[in-house]
């Protein structure tokens, strides 16, 4: 432990070696106006007509990263006491066609057209506020963490109130947009922000943004913003009070216990108090997480636990500081661990009770995050389940230009069911504290990540903690990383996720890529990586060795090919079917080959294509594997797809073959900006279910919506019934 501790100051110490100063750059002005803008798309209001404060000049960011954009996009920014006014407008060269993939609000991928505006109002280069409308007035709202270094950094699962509208012009489309200040956490009294401004044109297959990105780095990153000056200070004059009560109301059949839950009504809500301007108070009572979409379930043909993304929207806004934490072999903390249980009779993860949750979190100042969270969920008798109570304390100091050191506390106590005990038993406990330091530089090229976790439970424990080093280089045409991680042989967080411990991990990687003068292909190169397992007791468990080459063309599809070098310890016994079939037995080691495919057609095509498979040797026999997506789109109102995902698996006796299936089609249907039906089917003969959904949702009012939900399971042979339910959920979003 000490020698661990001993390099995370090292590593600390010499992250400062590769941090560098921002560059000077051209900024952006808002300006203070008296009246309020008409929100109707026409930009005639007097402020729209001044030719000064307009920000231009957009640079390509892709197909490249050197010359201005062919078409013109120009911004501009205006403010009062209450909201944030923007207009923007987005020239064509001619009449033209829009792409949409839906009326969905939060629409997300390359083929949409649309801009986006990205505001970091705490000056940090690594959260910000993103807002974004197509040419239809769709909108679109999200989150910004961890520096926009990958996309999964951009969580468009949060929701607030601000309003848009969009009109089509013959040589142009234009936007005007109202965003309350309430919406949005700020320092109270600043007079700058930093903020970027992309766009999306799938006619020319260009993206831009107004500050330049280089194209080796993700379109979101905040590393290059530059600075929005406000004409005068801002203040947030305005509560920020927003309650969010519901209705509810279910009827269930289970089959196989042959039990039925008769009509049950429930009522509950939410709460978001503004603490000041920057922090955010969140309540929850008898939530009900109902209208939530199901999981779309994939074939398991790993030794370990798979993840699935949260969806519950109480737990998102500030998420990345408490998820942050840790890395995806070994999470502290994971919400999905509170309230959400497997239904064994579907194998689905199914909501269970929570009685209450509080969390407060946001920024304390420039340089300081804060995040406290407590809640508690229900005793179920039937299901002998026993109420736990959570509670996670998150703190975050910015070091640097955009780097950041935490402090995380976890800890999951069990109720007392003896009426003569204390509240929680004093033997059933799970309890965390970790420190983790995330290194991002100012010009974005180093990116890097450590941190030491250590859990305690009432039993003694051996080696109860994970630790680990992370380091990325990455320029226009080299990237190369390196990580260390160990991991205990009791590290046990059992409000994260962990799919295995007890082990040490070692995997660096190197990559190039050429960007040639052509106009089909945008960049391709090769990359090396090298992964390998092992721990005291038993020595190398697992050594991946994989070379691939990909391609990425002007079109926005993409290839990938890989060839796998592998070799697997099993130290347990294992079912590679996992079918139920006659078992490798622990101990034994086995070498594999496979070579792999991965391709995804252009996004803006009507008929699109997702495609991965991979063949080769697989254990003591061999197996080859086709997932596909096939996407229609039918205009704006109709996403029609079909995910089919097969395993043929050929394995001597006394083994099992196999022949996996997963299918799962869907129906998309935005009737309006307002009505939606979503109808998702998923048969899948590993778990021995299918699963209908089917959820019809009108949004009546600004963040407030009616949910009715269908959910049946039946065992696919006999088409049996194991289990159904019918949802109803109204919420209403009311701001004081």
């Amino acid at each position: 432990m000490r020698n661990y501790i001993l390099f995370f100051i090292y590593f600390l110490l010499q992250s400062y070696s590769v941090v560098a100063q921002s560059t000077s750059a051209n900024n952006a002005f808002a300006f203070k106006i008296q009246n309020p803008i008409v929100l109707d798309g026409e930009l005639d209001e007097e402020i729209w007509n001044e030719e000064d404060g307009w920000n231009g000049n957009f640079m390509q960011y892709f197909p490249s990263d050197t010359s201005e954009s062919v078409i013109m996009t120009r911004v501009k920014i205006a403010f009062d006491d209450n909201n944030l006014y923007l207009a923007a407008v987005m020239m064509n060269n001619g009449p033209r066609d829009y792409i949409s993939t839906s009326l969905r609000r939060d629409y997300r991928g390359e083929a949409n057209d649309g801009i986006t505006f990205v505001f970091d109002t705490f000056n940090d280069k690594t959260n910000a506020f993103q807002f974004g409308i197509n040419p239809y007035g769709v909108q679109r709202e999200g989150l910004l963490s961890n520096g926009g270094t990958k996309s999964e950094d951009l969580s468009l699962a949060w929701d607030n109130k601000w309003f848009a509208e969009a009109i089509i012009k013959e040589d142009r489309w234009q936007v005007e947009a109202i965003i309350p200040l309430s919406t949005i956490r700020f320092k109270d009294g600043g007079q700058n922000w930093n903020v970027n401004f992309y766009r999306i044109d799938s006619h020319e297959g260009e993206r831009s943004t107004w500050s330049p990105i280089p194209r080796n780095f993700s379109i979101i990153s905040t590393a290059f913003n530059r600075k929005l000056i406000f004409e005068e200070p801002i203040r947030k004059n305005s509560a920020n009070i927003s309650l969010i009560p519901y209705v509810a109301g279910k009827t269930s059949k289970n089959y196989l216990e042959n039990t039925s839950e008769k009509f049950t009504p429930a009522v509950g809500g939410d709460a978001k108090i503004g603490i000041g301007p920057a922090m955010n108070l969140d309540l929850t009572f008898n939530p009900d997480f109902s209208q939530v979409e199901v999981d779309q379930q994939v074939t398991n043909l790993d030794r370990f636990e798979i993840f699935f993304p949260e969806r519950r929207q109480f737990f998102l806004e500030n998420a990345d500081l408490f998820d942050s934490f840790g890395q995806t072999r070994s999470r502290p903390f994971f919400s999905r661990r509170i309230g959400v249980d497997i239904d064994s009779a579907t194998g689905q993860n199914v909501q269970s009770k929570i009685i209450y949750g509080a969390r407060l979190s946001g920024k304390i100042n420039e340089n300081w995050r804060i995040g406290l969270m407590n809640m508690q969920t229900a005793t179920d008798d039937e299901a002998g389940i026993t109420g736990k109570n959570f509670s996670v304390f998150a703190i975050q100091k910015k070091l640097f230009a955009r780097s950041n050191i935490g402090l995380i506390y976890v800890d999951k106590e069990s109720l007392a069911l003896d009426e003569y005990q204390s509240l929680f038993n004093p033997n059933e406990y799970n309890r965390l504290i970790g420190l983790d330091y995330n290194l991002n530089s100012a010009n974005g090229k180093w990116t890097g990540k450590m941190f030491y976790h250590r859990t305690f439970e009432s039993v003694e424990t051996v080696k109860p903690y994970s630790f680990n080093a992370y380091m990325l280089f990455s320029d226009i045409h080299w990237a190369w990383s390196a990580s260390f991680q160990d991991i205990g042989k009791d590290f046990n967080p059992e409000v994260g996720y962990l799919p295995r411990s007890n082990f040490k991990r070692f995997n660096p990687d190197v990559s190039y890529m050429f960007y040639p003068k052509s106009k089909l292909i945008n960049r391709h190169g090769p990359k090396l990586e090298f992964e390998g397992y092992w721990n005291e007791d038993i020595g190398t468990t697992d050594r991946d060795i994989n070379l691939s080459y990909s391609v990425r063309f002007n079109s926005f599809s993409q290839l990938t090919l890989t060839q796998k070098n592998r070799y697997v310890y099993l130290f347990q016994d294992f079912d590679p079917t996992r079918t139920g079939g006659e078992k490798l037995p622990a101990g034994s080691d086995y070498y594999t080959k496979t070579i792999g495919l991965l391709y995804n057609s252009n996004p803006r095509n009507a008929f699109n294509v997702k495609l991965e498979a991979e063949g080769g040797q697989y254990y003591t026999g061999n197996f080859q594997r086709v997932i596909s997506e096939l996407g229609l789109r039918i205009g704006y109102t109709a996403n029609i797809s079909m995910n089919f995902n097969y395993a043929r698996i050929r394995l001597p006796e006394p083994q099992n073959d196999a022949d996996l299936v997963l299918v799962g089609p869907r129906i998309d249907l935005t009737f309006t900006k307002k009505l939606f039906w979503t109808t998702f089917i998923q048969y899948n003969n590993q778990i021995d279910n299918l699963n209908i959904n089917t959820r019809l949702q009108w949004r009546f009012a600004p963040v407030s919506d009616f949910f009715l939900v269908y959910t049946d399971n039946y065992f696919p042979e006999s088409f049996t019934p194991k289990q159904r339910s019918l949802v109803f959920k109204l919420n209403y979003w009311l701001n004081l």
